[in-house]
């Protein structure tokens, strides 16, 4: 706090000798005293400086004390200056009635009574001290409002720009404040909900609205729950909003409820994001439960087949690279399907075979997810079929592979040619078994054909959107009955 200034007197008398006595007199502590020796003089000073008092000698040389008077009641800066006159000339009552009605406090005659003119300087020495102390108490107060306003209209900004909806209510739970916050969520602006109670207000679920006052009542108690008020809002278009409140309340002196303040959160997405991903963390369960089958019947009855060892090493490593790099693909795509194409020529590099020896045509089709592991499978035992003892064995065998997709039916010809036949098989393998129980898995059919330079298939799978969401939400049961056409299949091998 700054100290206050001094405080001014104005005195003024043509003769020294007084103007020094006065000043001996009334010395003291935070007064500050201006001497002039003449009327001209002094209303030079007081053009510069704010007096608190001003004491004249009547009679003074080319302006006496009541012209000086007269002049400072008629200018606005001056005409407030209290004014004591001192004569040494004994008067009449005109005279005396003449200084008061210049405007002065007190006419005193000379020789003064020095105690009465210290108690009645004094005064006026309080009065300016207490209008400073006034004047400061006043700035301050001014200062301090400034702030306050400065961090109200900081604290609103913040809050107008939070994400949070801010709003509060009074004990009735009626709306008493409504954010832009609160607007820009719920659609309704602050002159359409102030003064509402809750529960009228269309704004709350019904329930929640119930809820809301007991959980209020129960925050003032230190032992309550915590001060997060799981909710359910609806917008000015309908829509329901889910949303985290985080809430405080406030109590009077005999500990009864007075206003609840309450910062809401949209947790809308995240609450659909962790809806999602227990849904993905399910599906990804089944998932990896179903492919752990899988291998497993893909090794029981890859190892039923088997001749010898590495047979079987040969065979089940080849099955499971086939079912991984089905896997990455969807995986690439997550889990949305697999594009044909993509899936051919993934088994074409995979084995790797020379361009010209495996003829590819057909339109771009996008398939489910479960019916890309599925041909993905089937895929694989025709190319190792062809290689092993079909056209892939021979200099000049080749493969054509064609598709075409009529209606919600996918249809595939798979045809060797340029090789020959040692014998027609007499007996069923686990990889013709696969492949024809594969596709009548996914609604379709598998048929061989045995010509005199090689075999043929037609496949066919049901590709319908009705029946890819079939595949890709209840991959569990279509797994688990793969796995069971597996362990069907005959157990003597025709073909690998």
């Amino acid at each position: 706090m700054q100290p206050l200034e001094n405080v001014k007197f104005l005195l003024v008398d043509d003769v020294e000798e007084n103007l020094l006595a006065l000043e001996a007199l009334l010395r003291r502590d935070g007064l500050e005293m201006f001497k002039a020796r003449s009327g001209r003089q002094a209303l030079e000073m007081l053009l510069v400086h704010d007096f608190a008092l001003a004491i004249f000698d009547v009679q003074m040389p080319e302006m006496d004390g009541f012209e000086l008077a007269e002049v400072m009641r008629s200018t606005e800066r001056t005409c407030k200056v209290p004014i004591i006159f001192l004569t040494a000339v004994a008067t009449d009552e005109r005279r005396r009635f003449r200084g008061y009605e210049a405007g002065a406090v007190d006419y005193l005659l000379k020789p003064v009574d020095p105690q009465m003119l210290r108690n009645k300087a004094e005064i006026f020495f309080e009065l300016a001290r207490q209008r400073q102390e006034l004047a400061r108490q006043r700035d301050e107060l001014s200062r301090s409002a400034e702030r306050l306003a400065g961090t109200l209209s900081l604290l609103q900004a913040h809050t107008d720009n939070s994400p949070l909806a801010i709003v509060a209510f009074d004990s009735d739970l009626r709306l008493g404040s409504w954010s832009k916050g609160a607007e820009r969520m719920f659609g309704w602006n602050e002159e359409q909900m102030l003064g509402q109670l809750v529960k009228e207000s269309g704004w709350l679920h019904e329930e929640d609205a119930t809820r809301l006052g007991a959980v209020a009542a129960e925050l003032l108690d230190r032992s309550g729950p915590a001060n997060v008020f799981p909710c359910r809002n609806y917008t000015r278009e309908g829509n329901v909003i889910e949303s985290e409140w985080y809430i405080s309340a406030v109590a009077d002196s005999r500990g009864k409820l007075v206003s609840i303040n309450a910062q809401i959160l949209d947790v809308t997405e995240r609450k659909r994001a962790e809806a999602t991903q227990q849904l993905l963390i399910g599906e990804l369960n089944h998932r990896v439960k179903n492919t752990l089958a899988t291998v497993q019947a893909i090794a029981t009855q890859t190892l039923r087949h088997a001749k010898c060892p590495s047979d079987f090493a040969a065979s089940f490593s080849g099955r499971l690279q086939s079912l991984a790099h089905a896997h990455s693909l969807l995986s690439d795509a997550n889990w949305r399907g697999a594009n044909l194409i993509k899936l051919v020529r993934d088994q074409q590099n995979l084995r790797a075979i020379e361009e010209g020896r495996f003829i590819v045509s057909g339109p771009e089709v996008h398939l489910p997810p479960q019916l890309a592991l599925h041909l993905g499978l089937i895929l694989h035992e025709l190319t190792t079929n062809a290689q092993k003892h079909g056209a892939l064995a021979f200099p000049q065998g080749y493969i054509e592979l064609s598709w075409v997709l009529d209606g919600e039916v996918l249809r595939l010809n798979w045809v060797e040619a340029g090789s020959v036949l040692a014998e027609e098989p007499t007996k069923r393998g686990f990889g013709s078994s696969l492949i024809e129980r594969s596709a009548c898995a996914e609604g379709g059919t598998a048929q061989m054909s045995i010509n005199p330079d090689g075999i043929s298939w037609e496949l066919s799978f049901a590709i319908s959107q009705q029946n890819a969401y079939r595949t890709a939400t209840h991959s569990k049961s279509s797994v688990k009955g793969l796995e069971r056409r597996y362990i069907r299949a005959e157990a003597e091998p025709a073909a690998d």
